[in-house]
Formats: structure tokens, C-alpha cells, sequence
């Protein structure tokens, strides 16, 4: 069963995304109101179809610890699921990329206008300095920052170092950090053909205020983010 609803998902999510891009190109040309509009709907008609296909529903906790204003999220990252969320889950989030991304066709034009925060990859200080320009921008928008600060994605109980980029940040803006949590790798594994129907569960963590340095800022993200998502994984597994 969960064979057939994975492939019924796959043929209908990918089916679905191509057909929108061939036909609403055009769309990104629109004020950006109208783009995150329609970028809302369509997010929201693949948790239709995850619900309805897979049987695959997600909780989420700690909304309380997101403060008004822009702040920092670092995201723990497992799977496509949330980079397909991230904008049901936060206000107007700006997420930050790889350059490279911004240029495909359509999708790429959607997340110009959507205000993503591209980053150069190659010599290490011209990808900081295009992130920094990009995230004082974002904040002087009001907007929150969501960063993977593992840089990849990495499956449950895995590990991947930290990159000091959003160590960077919280220096460099004086934004709190607010850690997020979830358990999406074990419902959408990475480069997986199947999805498994439960509930993924993403958690915010109280956030990490600005005035520690860089390293006691990393340390402490990692520390809490590492337990905390451990803590999910191990829940799911229980059952």
C-alpha cells in the first residue's frame, strides 16, 4: 500500500508542479503580493494532496517562541518536506539558497520575487558578504531569516558539522536565534521514492538570544538543536 500511494504522490506532486509552472510563468510579472498568493495556494494544495494521498499530516509546537519582529531560524534540515512548508509555517520568511537555484526557469523566477536570500557559493568570504547583504536587507524589511546551518540536507540520527554562517548573522544583525526541530526524514526520506503516511512534527525552541559571541552562539544552537530533533525521531519511533 504504501508503495502505491507513494507512486499515485510522486506522479501527481510532480505531474501537478510541472503543469503550474508551464502555465502560470507569467505570474512572477505580478506584484509580489499577488506572487506569495499564489505561491500560498499552491503549497497548500500539496499538503492536500499529502494528507489525501499519503496519509502524511504535520503538528507544530513552540509557535509561541517566534517573536513579532525579524530573528534568525535555524532550520534542521531532512528532507524537501519543509522547504515546502516554510511558508505556512512563518510569516513571509526569507530563505537562504544557492545562487544557482534563482536561475531555473519559473522556479527560480518565483523565488526572486519571493525575496529568497541567494548566496554565491565558491570562495568562503564572497559567500558571507552576499549573505550578510542579503540578510540586512530581509531585516530592514521586518521579515524572518530561515537558514539550514548544516547546509544540506541530513538524514535521522546523521550528522553533518555546522557552518558559521548563521554564527555570522546573529553577530553580525544582533537577531535572536530561533532554533527549529522536526522529524520529516523518517515520513520523506532524502532522494526517496516512498513516503510514509504518520504525522511530521516541527518544533521552534526558545530562541537564543542576541549577546552571547560567535562560538557560544553556535555551540548552544547545536547542542539544542541536535537534542531536540534527536528527542522527535525517537518519539516517532515509539509510536
Amino acid at each position: 500500500m504504501i508503495v502505491l500511494r507513494s507512486l499515485v504522490f510522486n506522479i501527481a506532486f510532480y505531474g501537478w508542479t510541472a503543469c503550474l509552472c508551464l502555465a502560470l510563468w507569467w505570474v512572477p510579472l505580478l506584484p509580489r503580493p499577488a506572487v506569495m498568493a499564489v505561491v500560498h495556494w499552491y503549497l497548500r494544495t500539496v499538503s492536500r494532496l499529502e494528507r489525501t494521498v499519503i496519509g502524511l499530516r504535520y503538528e507544530v509546537r513552540g509557535r509561541e517562541y517566534l517573536p513579532a519582529g525579524p530573528c534568525l531560524v535555524a532550520a534542521k534540515h531532512q528532507s524537501a518536506w519543509e522547504t515546502l512548508k516554510l511558508h505556512l509555517l512563518l510569516p513571509d520568511p526569507a530563505v537562504v539558497l544557492k545562487r544557482e537555484l534563482t536561475r531555473l526557469p519559473v522556479w527560480g523566477w518565483f523565488a526572486v520575487k519571493a525575496g529568497m536570500i541567494p548566496v554565491d557559493r565558491g570562495a568562503r568570504g564572497r559567500a558571507l558578504a552576499s549573505l550578510l547583504a542579503g540578510a540586512r536587507q530581509v531585516v530592514a524589511e521586518g521579515r524572518p531569516i530561515v537558514i539550514f546551518p548544516q547546509g544540506t540536507r541530513t538524514a535521522p540520527g546523521t550528522h553533518h558539522p555546522y557552518r558559521i554562517g548563521v554564527g555570522m548573522l546573529y553577530e553580525q544583525l544582533h537577531l535572536p536565534i530561533v532554533p527549529m526541530a522536526l522529524n520529516s526524514g523518517l515520513y520523506w526520506p532524502r532522494r526517496a521514492f516512498l513516503k510514509r503516511p504518520g504525522t511530521i512534527v516541527v518544533e521552534f525552541l526558545p530562541p537564543i538570544q542576541p549577546g552571547l559571541d560567535r562560538h557560544q552562539a553556535m555551540h548552544e544552537l547545536e547542542a539544542r538543536l541536535e537534542a531536540a530533533t534527536d528527542r522527535l525521531v525517537a518519539e516517532a519511533a515509539a509510536g
